[in-house]
């Protein structure tokens, strides 16, 4: 009786571990497809939203956190520009230099995105909410929507700030060529 209540228990145990990964790996491709479907206008971005997520979880890590917080950080970044969805196409899509007014329109993206995801009970989302919202902001002060500086700016989205620089030299732009890991290093 005992072996076969042993056997029951490995066998429920092993069943619920698959159904936690599948829901896991469920999770993670469902916020991978939506941020796509957010940014769909753009081709490069699956490439962009996958590089972004990995270097977070890097950074991450090498920063010292906990592996919980790192696979916390890269399961949300890829929800950075979610609030892009509500950008207009002749904003968003033109090339070239935005005019005071547009750019005031595109900036607007990290308030909408923190709108979508914020107000759950979920930490992914609400992490999630925060890169989003603050994803902008500079170190100085000279970012955007509210100016912080510093450690104002929460640690996920200073961490994800950084690889968003380097993924933006590193990568092949209409105005330029992409630059060495090492020369984009050295800027940054």
């Amino acid at each position: 009786v005992v072996r076969t209540r042993t056997i029951a228990l490995q066998q429920a145990l092993e069943w619920l571990e698959r159904s936690e990964k599948e829901l896991r790996l469920s999770r993670e491709e469902t916020i991978q497809r939506l941020a796509i479907a957010a940014e769909y206008r753009d081709s490069s971005t699956a490439q962009h939203i996958q590089r972004m997520s990995h270097y977070c979880e890097l950074l991450a890590r090498r920063y010292g956190l906990s592996p919980e917080r790192c696979d916390l950080i890269r399961t949300a970044s890829p929800m950075h520009d979610i609030g892009k969805i509500g950008t207009p196409d002749h904003v968003l899509l033109k090339p070239g230099k935005f005019t005071p007014e547009e750019f005031k329109v595109i900036t607007q993206h990290t308030e909408i995105g923190y709108r979508i995801l914020a107000g759950s009970d979920s930490e992914l989302l609400k992490v999630a909410a925060l890169i989003a919202w603050t994803h902008h902001e500079r170190f100085d002060g000279t970012g955007y929507p509210r100016g912080l500086k510093g450690e104002q700016i929460p640690l996920a989205a200073r961490l994800f700030a950084v690889v968003d620089v380097y993924d933006a030299l590193t990568s092949d732009r209409t105005y330029r060529k992409a630059w060495s890991k090492e020369k984009a290093l050295e800027y940054i």
